[in-house]
């Protein structure tokens, strides 16, 4: 059995961030993980290229049922922090829309900064947990690869959204082994499904994209929608996904900032022989134009058409009410929303308050990140939180 100060279950971009600043601090580090490579979510993150951080971040990015959890750690490793140890190891990056940082090469360069900065720490991938124990002072943890005892126990499992590398929910059943609540997690930032009318009256769109506005309740985001065989995905529908819950009704704006029906009055006034479709197709793309008025049973000339019906079409355009019947699931989530109850963590630390030296960070905590690189934030600060004291 080997003995260390601490054992960090998980060796994605919060655990390795944890396994560097603790490496710093002279602490033994043992780092266990069950895919056979560290840093999974990084490696296929932003088509392999990693948005690794966003130059804009405040609590406001991020979805928590205590809000301002996320606000001591955010604020003690800010996205310059981490910008400043991608530049201090050479690697070269560019900005996006909405400040999105994304590697010009290969996310692999991410994964090679941190295992370097984490230089000498025990990493041990292809390794399945048994059993956590805790004794009167020291956490054991058995494997099938060996046993480990460790005066302080991080938890940096994730969440279990994509399963396929390796994700699972084995950080809510540590959770739930030491007592700790779990708020009830779901699938983020993921694509949304329709019904099979709803499919069938929307058939031949997959594809079409668009500069849209999804409105949920008091939240609202403006990106593109992208039209799929299954449902809406784009960044768009992304991120509404992380607040929408099932039988909520989302409002969709096709043409934000547009006026369709002034748009569609005017055009009638000026070339009443003109059709419907071929009106809207100056402001929609061809086909989907072609299906909303189809939709609302007017395809035919301006002149024709009462404003009336072209009311309810320019409706349909501009707020456009749907129900999803579910969503993509786990399997395509880029996170889970939910997690370990922050009440029952420090938020300096992110240690739980009832078990000392037990700690969760990144993902299995209920703090969820918006589309554009601010869960990567989240696991580096977290991380970094952590490591200062575990």
């Amino acid at each position: 059995m080997q003995d260390v100060d601490i054992i960090i279950i998980g060796a994605g971009a919060a655990g390795l961030m944890c396994a560097v600043e603790a490496n710093k601090r002279g602490r033994r580090v043992k780092v266990v993980e069950r895919a056979a490579k560290v840093g999974q979510k990084i490696r296929i993150s932003g088509g392999g290229r990693a948005n690794f951080t966003n130059r804009y971040v405040s609590n406001g990015d991020f979805l928590s049922d205590n809000p301002r959890f996320c606000i001591s750690a955010l604020k003690r490793y800010t996205p310059g922090d981490f910008i400043a140890l991608v530049e201090k190891h050479g690697i070269s990056y560019h900005e996006r829309d909405h400040g999105q940082l994304f590697c010009d090469g290969s996310a692999q360069q991410i994964i090679d900064m941190l295992l370097d900065e984490a230089g000498g720490v025990g990493i041990q991938t292809a390794t399945n947990v048994m059993n956590v124990a805790k004794g009167e002072h020291r956490f054991t943890v058995e494997t099938d690869r060996g046993s480990f005892t460790a005066q302080s126990l991080v938890i940096a499992t994730g969440g279990p959204s994509i399963p396929k590398m390796g994700s699972s929910r084995f950080g809510y059943d540590m959770a739930t082994q030491f007592g700790l609540k779990v708020i009830d997690p779901r699938p983020g930032l993921v694509p949304l499904t329709f019904d099979a009318d709803t499919l069938a009256a929307l058939d031949g769109l997959a594809g079409i994209s668009l500069e849209a506005t999804v409105t949920l309740g008091k939240v609202r985001f403006t990106e593109a929608l992208l039209f799929t065989h299954r449902g809406l995905s784009g960044p768009v529908i992304l991120q509404i996904s992380s607040y929408w819950r099932q039988g909520d009704t989302i409002t969709i704006d096709m043409l934000p900032g547009a006026d369709v029906y002034q748009h569609l009055k005017l055009a009638k006034e000026k070339h009443p022989k003109k059709a419907v479709r071929t009106a809207l197709a100056q402001r929609l793309p061809t086909r989907l134009a072609q299906r909303m008025v189809e939709w609302a049973d007017c395809d035919g000339r301006l002149a024709e058409t009462s404003d009336k019906t072209l009311r309810l079409l320019a409706a349909r355009i501009n707020a456009w009410r749907i129900t999803p019947n579910g969503s993509e699931g786990e399997r395509t989530a880029e996170v889970t929303v939910g997690g370990v109850d922050t009440k029952e963590l420090s938020s300096k630390t992110m240690q739980a308050q009832s078990v000392p030296g037990l700690y969760f960070i990144g993902e299995a905590v209920d703090v969820t990140g918006h589309l554009g690189g601010f869960n990567f934030q989240w696991a580096w600060a977290s991380g970094y939180a952590c490591g200062q004291v575990a």
